[in-house]
């Protein structure tokens, strides 16, 4: 496998991000993360999605360690600090799972509560089915586990169309686009500062081609069995999806009526907000998840 590792002066001087990297190596790839807050706290494990990274946790951040948690936010493979193969076919559905679920061991972590939005959810979940005693509670913000069996909304599509076909992927314009505010220049930078050329961005590319959009797609079986478990869950579970994602929109009722652990809890709207919710409502998202940790502990 060739693994590309981005340089770590382009990591310097960005925006609200000063959190001191820690890395775990997970079958011979470098996997970075924010470990922030007092290390004898149970961890709220923040997972990212497609194209970003954990600079997308920022605001998030300082809400939850000063609520007294400890913060564990990985970037996957292919973004962030982490480590990116430079092959498109080094990256699979099923790779970004085991890669994950090697950090959680690598790591220990145990009683977490997890925090998934986009791929964060996709693989997150997966993680919490598989290996459901490590899991304390689950947040989804703009997330969930497709199978191949529904069919996706137009906007996913069009992302999918261009992933696939764009000879232009420009990461920080991209997460600029799946929010409401304007993000600054710098922000943008720091969006782009994974990858300082178009050879980093195998995984980020490849990314929407690897979501189930149909029955007979290589992770069907294995996110079907995930839900198999999911439906029997019956641990804390929260949606706090925003108003303004074209991509997940719905997504949160149909985890609320499935999943048992969604009964009864104070599921939230964040408005205002779009597909990148953390950009948007960072700070009430995690004081969302502060106030259900409190709730449920």
């Amino acid at each position: 496998m060739d693994i590309l590792r981005t340089p770590e002066e382009r990591f310097v001087d960005l925006p609200d991000f000063d959190f001191t990297p820690h890395y775990v190596t997970v079958d011979e790839v470098r996997v970075h993360y924010v470990d922030a807050g007092p290390s004898d706290a149970a961890p709220v494990l923040l997972m990212h999605g497609e194209p970003s990274w954990s600079f997308l946790y920022r605001h998030m951040i300082p809400v939850l360690t000063e609520a007294g948690h400890r913060v564990v936010a990985p970037d996957l493979v292919g973004f962030g600090r982490s480590d990116k193969p430079a092959d498109a076919a080094d990256y699979t559905y099923q790779r970004h799972v085991d890669w994950m679920a090697g950090f959680l061991e690598a790591l220990d972590l145990q009683d977490i509560t997890l925090i998934g939005q986009d791929w964060g959810s996709l693989i997150g979940l997966r993680l919490a089915a598989e290996n459901p005693d490590r899991f304390a509670r689950i947040v989804i913000a703009n997330g969930g586990l497709p199978t191949g069996d529904q069919d996706m909304p137009l906007a996913f599509k069009l992302w999918q169309a261009f992933a696939r076909y764009s000879p232009w992927f420009p990461i920080g314009r991209i997460i600029n686009f799946g929010t409401k505010k304007k993000l600054t220049a710098q922000e943008i930078a720091a969006y782009e500062a994974p990858f300082p050329d178009d050879s980093y961005k195998a995984g980020a590319r490849v990314f929407p081609l690897l979501v189930p959009t149909s029955p007979d797609d290589p992770a069907a079986p294995a996110n079907r069995a995930a839900w198999r478990k999911l439906l029997k869950w019956e641990k804390p579970f929260l949606t706090a999806f925003s108003d303004g994602d074209p991509i997940t929109r719905g997504a949160d009722r149909l985890l609320q009526k499935w999943i048992p652990g969604a009964k009864g809890q104070p599921h939230t709207t964040i408005r205002g907000a779009g597909h990148f919710l953390q950009e948007d409502k960072g700070v009430e998202l995690a004081q969302v998840v502060s106030d259900f940790i409190k709730a449920t502990s």
